[in-house]
């Protein structure tokens, strides 16, 4: 079973986002869309998913470096699990800063910036790339002397910190705004306002951004998201947008130093033969609107169950991929990408989307079959594939015909 805190903490962040959609009903405020909040969470479970595959490259790296090169040999206790806290929020900080200011860090952590919406949902989009490009920032502590178990459970408690602070339904704290970072801080951090770009990057302390001149206190309301907005809500093209963008403006320049440059330097930047550097733009809330696609209740309510459908076996699979088998690992990590790109494809009606949603149940028959059969010897994990899949296709050609007669 695995006993990464976060994925520990799946049932915890479910509850408390019910408990802010409760919250939002009650007061009337319209903090969630659907197809927004689900593609948030597509691009947690994706980032997850690829996780079990990547993870061991940054922690491999770590351990190899603290077996080779610890300058000392750090003890395990509580001051100096404290002082690793801080020392890995600090070295966060800057890996956190860096991917706003290389472009091709940016590349990855844009996604967690893509939503125009700002809730808890949104702590959970998270990029499948970032841990290739920031990982080297926490290098240094295993040669200090930490070791990899402390460091990566550390790095959970600083990733864990940030969930509550995606809200809007918290105001200002007083005091704890000198030290934490709070709620406010990080609506900031996601504003797209020209004075807020590129602020407060502290995870779990403020006070790296106040050493450091990137702090900025919240004045005006946020508009959230990216200055070129995704429009779609396909959570693994999320995870390549900005490769397309770069690929496309990299053929405009004729110099490959220009090329070198555009990589490494910060996101906006082009040659002067290009125009230069391209601030952000104030934003026009007359005028503003957040990218919406509009699909039939029927749509919806499908979409729905499948995500809640997938988000169950995703749950299961975290803590019990160790013990499966590499090939039907790897097929249902591939079945949930799918799930997720389907979902994003339901919402916005492509015409692919009707036969790759019948090519997914049918996939989810096969390999649901195939554990059921081969890897746990269960008749009843053959029942429940088996009514998924009945309920999912009546439940799919109903919706899609409705769709089609409006």
């Amino acid at each position: 079973m695995d006993v990464n805190p976060i994925v520990l903490s799946i049932p915890i962040f479910a509850v408390l986002i019910i408990i802010e959609v409760i919250i939002q009903w009650v007061n009337k405020r319209k903090l969630y869309r659907l197809n927004d909040a689900v593609t948030n969470i597509n691009c947690g479970i994706t980032q997850q998913i690829s996780g079990i595959f990547l993870k061991l490259f940054a922690l491999g790296i770590y351990q190899f470096i603290f077996e080779h090169w610890a300058i000392w040999q750090i003890p395990t206790n509580w001051y100096t699990l404290i002082l690793l806290f801080v020392a890995t929020d600090f070295a966060y900080y800057w890996a956190h800063r860096m991917s706003h200011e290389i472009n091709l860090f940016w590349s990855a952590h844009v996604v967690h910036h893509q939503s125009e919406d700002y809730n808890l949902s949104v702590a959970l989009r998270q990029s499948s790339f970032q841990t290739i490009w920031t990982s080297i920032f926490f290098f240094p502590l295993a040669i200090i002397g930490f070791n990899t178990l402390d460091f990566a459970l550390m790095a959970a408690l600083t990733t864990l910190y940030q969930f509550w602070i995606h809200t809007e339904l918290i105001g200002k704290l007083g005091f704890i705004e000198y030290i934490f970072v709070t709620p406010s801080h990080h609506r900031v951090h996601h504003g797209r306002n020209p004075k807020y770009i590129d602020k407060n990057h502290g995870g779990t302390f403020i006070i790296w951004d106040k050493l450091f001149g990137t702090y900025q206190k919240e004045e005006e309301q946020p508009t959230y998201g990216v200055t070129t907005p995704i429009n779609s809500w396909n959570p693994v093209w999320a995870n390549f947008v900005h490769f397309k963008v770069m690929w496309k403006e990299m053929k405009r320049m004729p110099r490959f130093a220009d090329k070198i440059n555009y990589v490494f330097y910060k996101p906006g930047w082009l040659p002067a033969n290009l125009g230069g550097y391209r601030p952000a733009q104030a934003v026009n809330r007359t005028t503003y609107a957040k990218y919406e696609t509009v699909v039939s209740k029927k749509i919806n309510s499908y979409v729905f169950f499948q995500f809640l459908s997938i988000l169950a076996f995703t749950t299961w699979f975290l803590f019990n991929q160790a013990q499966l088998a590499l090939l039907l690992k790897a097929g249902a990590a591939v079945l949930i990408m799918i799930t997720a790109i389907t979902a994003g494809g339901m919402f916005e009606m492509k015409k692919w989307v009707h036969w790759a949603e019948k090519f997914r149940l049918m996939a989810v028959l096969a390999i649901g079959a195939a554990l059921g059969f081969f890897e746990m010897a269960n008749m009843w994990v053959l029942i429940l594939v088996a009514n998924y899949y009945i309920i999912s296709k009546i439940w799919l050609t109903l919706a899609l015909k409705t769709t089609t007669n409006e």
